[in-house]
């Protein structure tokens, strides 16, 4: 007999319980059957009989997804899950539970409540209808606590009373004792006791107390920074890269979570996170710093640093560093290098061909579609799939790849955490915690947990890297002395004006400027004036803003929270007003002059509405985002004046709200009194010096002007 399946899904609406609403599909299998004898003479190709001579069978069982519930039907459902079909449940609930609830909360739940063996007969747990019997209920709480266990065993550090494994070894004591269980969380609480509190490691700060006894922050030696191989520079940044990114926690990138940061009790939360951007802005300070911090240094000389750092962009390329390869681009993006206009002249075009080819990778075109697309094709490839333009380069990156082919070492893949980061933080502001009821919104669970899942791939991709530290250039990384947002600014000014001097025919002038602007802007764009050609860059924190300007924003960070990125790449050209800074609150950019709040990802465009593919949630609808109005509803950025300028927090208002309803959201997220709205006044930024002020009473989402950035300020009336 041969048989085929053909499965079809359907929805079945929703089952509503007391404390939980349930998605429900029906999953219907049609089961063919033949005989193969006599299949050609009934005239069927191959094993395949015409439609009259088969015998079809159709199953169709039920799919049961929480969609919504208590604190106590949601940990109830950890149990019931694998009865209902909904098998990644227990994932996404271990994954995401920190955002509204603690591990104490949910371990008192599953054990007292539904894992008290003793108690499961007086009616407890009798209405779950999938365990049937004490041994039933015994190994799915065992099912739970090993994944528990497998997916999140940091949930039970907590020194020094460690209260969660305690009970949990209790439990495990009185109803499965002698378990492997039991000995598994002896284990985990002997190598706990036995461990200070891990602190990241130090080899990404800067900071003097980071050194080693004797050692100085010392300027760029641009001697020995060329003594170091472009591949060796790319192999250490990607070993920095991948002990930081290994070590993140997922759940410290929920937006719930990381977007509480800057509050003064959550001075340490997240630290897994705040490592990966310290690494970050290292790696951009470091680049900044050896271009422009020896004054002596010729035109040509800073040239070759330029073009040094362009081929350890391209080296970390090959090896699927993207986080270091951002750095390194968003630097030699910034304001203070981007505007060394003489110096840029004498990059060899070969290189600036490469360097474009590396931008392009994070152009902020359709929400960096082409730096997600890359970055989930890479993380499943043993080896960079590299595709150049330029011959040269191509013929290069090929010979690279073949030693490492040859050499047999594979690679994993290290993403830029911000992407991932402000992704997670869209989605917190535009979906909502809680729904009708006041039940937990599960679905909100669900889409935060496709982001975090492609965390933990590339997590396990990195696995595969098989590299050695390099002491001597760790030693050299960490000395570095970086390069304030002034002092960056006056060397680069400095290091202009002495380069002025050189004669430079004015035909070479305008075709250098012209490859310039075409290399950052892309072709189709309208060439800037000959006497001020590179002031209509985009590259600056504010729109229509000057490259020329001392406060552009640029890498320089607030001294008090050093842990934010906050690097100006260039902006597209379809929008050049339209803000791409690397950090925000909720996907927010710099401002002029300002510091940006956080790190959480250059990408302040829409946010992908992506569908898992899942028969177990249904379709979502478009998601409100930034700087577009879809659907009556949008997400606006709210700084407040005068007392956190630098700041932006991401509000989401509907075509219903008023400017008191938003004013007070707003003065909540910035941890200010909510009651003092009638004392504020909201005002959209049009320009650099246009605003629009809104009356007491208006409707923000008619009022405000659709064609620029969705950006306000919060202001005390005068």
């Amino acid at each position: 007999f041969s048989f085929s399946w053909q499965t079809t899904f359907q929805d079945g609406g929703e089952e509503v319980e007391d404390g939980a609403v349930y998605n429900v599909t029906l999953k219907k299998v049609q089961i063919q059957q033949a005989a193969n004898k006599g299949a050609r003479w009934l005239g069927g190709e191959g094993d395949q009989l015409p439609p009259e001579h088969t015998v079809r069978q159709y199953e169709t069982s039920k799919i049961r997804a929480i969609k919504a519930g208590t604190l106590e039907k949601l940990v109830e459902n950890l149990l019931t899950a694998f009865g209902d079909a909904d098998f990644s449940y227990i994932s996404i609930f271990l994954a995401t539970y920190r955002a509204f609830a603690s591990p104490r909360a949910v371990l008192e739940l599953l054990l007292d409540r539904f894992g008290n063996l003793e108690t499961s007969s007086q009616g407890e747990v009798a209405n779950l209808n999938s365990l049937e019997s004490e041994m039933v209920l015994r190994a799915e709480i065992a099912s739970v606590l090993r994944a528990w266990l497998d997916q999140c065993s940091e949930d039970f550090r907590e020194p020094p009373d460690y209260m969660c494994l305690l009970k949990l070894l209790h439990y495990l004591k009185n109803n499965m004792p002698n378990s492997d269980m039991e000995s598994r969380v002896q284990n985990l609480l002997k190598q706990f006791q036995n461990q200070e509190v891990e602190a990241v490691d130090g080899f990404c700060s800067t900071s003097s107390s980071d050194l080693v006894d004797g050692e100085e922050l010392e300027s760029s030696n641009p001697e020995e920074f060329s003594s170091f191989q472009d591949h060796v520079v790319a192999e250490q940044l990607t070993y920095m890269d991948v002990m930081l990114f290994r070590r993140v926690v997922p759940y410290h990138c929920l937006g719930s979570i990381w977007s509480q940061r800057d509050k003064k009790e959550n001075k340490n939360l997240a630290p897994t996170v705040r490592a990966t951007i310290t690494q970050f802005n290292a790696v951009t300070k470091c680049v900044i710093s050896t271009i422009l911090g020896t004054r002596e240094l010729k035109i040509q000389q800073r040239a070759k640093i330029i073009e040094k750092w362009i081929h350890i962009a391209h080296e970390c390329r090959i090896l699927k560093n993207f986080s270091s390869l951002r750095a390194i681009i968003s630097a030699l993006q910034s304001n203070s290098i981007y505007r060394l206009k003489t110096t840029w002249m004498c990059v060899s075009k070969d290189i600036l061909l490469m360097y474009e080819e590396l931008s392009e990778i994070f152009s902020d075109h359709d929400n960096y579609l082409t730096s997600r697309e890359l970055l989930m094709k890479e993380a499943t490839s043993k080896f960079a799939n590299l595709d150049s333009s330029e011959k040269e380069n191509q013929k290069k990156s090929q010979k690279r790849l073949q030693l490492q082919k040859t050499k047999g070492v594979m690679q994993g893949t290290v993403p830029y955490l911000g992407t991932f980061l402000t992704d997670l933080i869209m989605l917190d502001t535009a979906l909502q915690d809680y729904v009708e009821g006041g039940l937990i919104n599960f679905e909100k669970r669900r889409r935060e947990f496709e982001v975090i899942a492609q965390i933990k791939l590339l997590q396990s991709s990195c696995n595969s890297y098989c590299l050695i530290p390099d002491q001597k250039f760790i030693q050299w990384f960490r000395r570095q002395r970086h390069l304030t947002e002034e002092e960056s600014y006056k060397l680069s000014r400095e290091a202009e004006a002495a380069a002025d001097t050189n004669i430079l025919s004015p035909k070479s002038q305008k075709s250098m400027v012209k490859r310039i602007s075409t290399l950052f802007l892309g072709t189709d764009v309208f060439t800037p004036p000959k006497e001020q050609p590179l002031k209509s860059s985009p590259v600056g924190g504010s729109s229509g803003e000057s490259t020329d300007s001392a406060s552009v924003s640029s890498c320089e960070f607030n001294h008090s929270e050093t842990e934010d990125v906050c690097v100006t790449p260039v902006s597209s050209p379809e929008d050049p007003l339209k803000k791409g800074s690397i950090s925000s609150d909720k996907g927010s950019g710099c401002s002029k002059g300002s510091t940006c709040d956080a790190g959480s990802g250059l990408d302040s465009g829409s946010m992908p509405c992506r569908d898992s593919g899942s028969v177990l949630s249904s379709a979502p609808r478009a998601l409100p985002v930034y700087n577009r109005q879809s659907e009556g509803s949008c997400i606006i950025r709210v700084s407040m004046d005068g007392l956190q300028d630098s700041i932006y927090k991401s509000i989401l208002i509907t075509n219903q709200d008023r400017i008191p309803d938003v004013t007070q959201r707003a003065l909540l997220k910035h941890n200010l009194e909510p009651d003092a709205v009638e004392d504020y006044e909201l005002v959209q930024v049009i320009s650099e010096d246009k605003e629009l002020v809104f009356p007491r009473d208006a409707n923000v989402f008619y009022g405000m002007n659709s064609h620029v950035n969705f950006d306000f300020i919060l202001r005390k009336r005068a």
